[in-house]
């Protein structure tokens, strides 16, 4: 199968806010033009304040989810402190890029709070990372979603607005992307807590944007 194929079919947003990060995710997993799942989970929680969005394979995924949740859970354990954000991206990194000559066919998202404050981290198959400052999507539906991410984002930002910003944002692009679709998946992360957002609560705000 052509490896490109394993890139196509899935829609993730992150926002940063002044008071922390909205991850979002739209459910559809699909196998060419066949729609193989309508309930995928693509946003993980990997440590009590980072969570992580995936495109691409999903038994790759799931795999990377796996590797460092556990390497982040030890670091604590030996360190009694977690591991930033900025660390968790390194390590990852460092995962991918030691699989580079058989590449995980992965978009990744890593996103959370720690000492330094809110940050969202993009990698790529090969380990590239990015610090992304502001706003941030990957997957076949993300050209639909920067469209409205950069049109509507705004310097300090509340997570009310950037949760509402990142739930439009998946809904204008499953409009217009046949890979992504059904549900949205969301999650904010603040100093406080790791929430993932009522599905009905999701699916009233999508509503009020028709």
């Amino acid at each position: 199968m052509d490896s490109d194929k394993y890139l196509k079919g899935t829609t993730t947003v992150g926002v940063v806010c002044t008071d922390g990060v909205v991850l979002a995710s739209e459910q559809r997993a699909t196998m060419g033009n066949f729609i193989a799942s309508k309930t995928a989970k693509k946003v993980y929680q990997i440590d009590d304040l980072v969570g992580m969005t995936t495109a691409g394979s999903v038994g790759d995924a799931q795999q990377l989810v796996r590797v460092i949740s556990v390497e982040s859970k030890l670091y604590k354990m030996r360190r009694d402190e977690p591991m930033t954000i900025k660390g968790v991206s390194t390590l990852m990194s460092n995962v991918l890029n030691g699989n580079r000559y058989y590449p995980m066919m992965v978009q990744l998202l890593i996103g959370g709070v720690d000492k330094n404050g809110p940050s969202i981290y993009s990698l790529d198959a090969l380990g590239g990372s990015i610090e992304e400052t502001k706003i941030t999507a990957t997957g076949s539906g993300s050209p639909m979603a920067y469209g409205v991410l950069e049109d509507q984002y705004t310097k300090d930002m509340s997570i009310k607005e950037g949760t509402d910003l990142a739930i439009r944002a998946i809904h204008n692009s499953m409009k217009r992307d046949s890979a992504s679709g059904d549900n949205i998946d969301v999650v904010v992360i603040t100093k406080e807590a790791f929430t993932r957002l009522n599905p009905e609560d999701v699916k009233l705000k999508r509503e009020s944007f028709n």
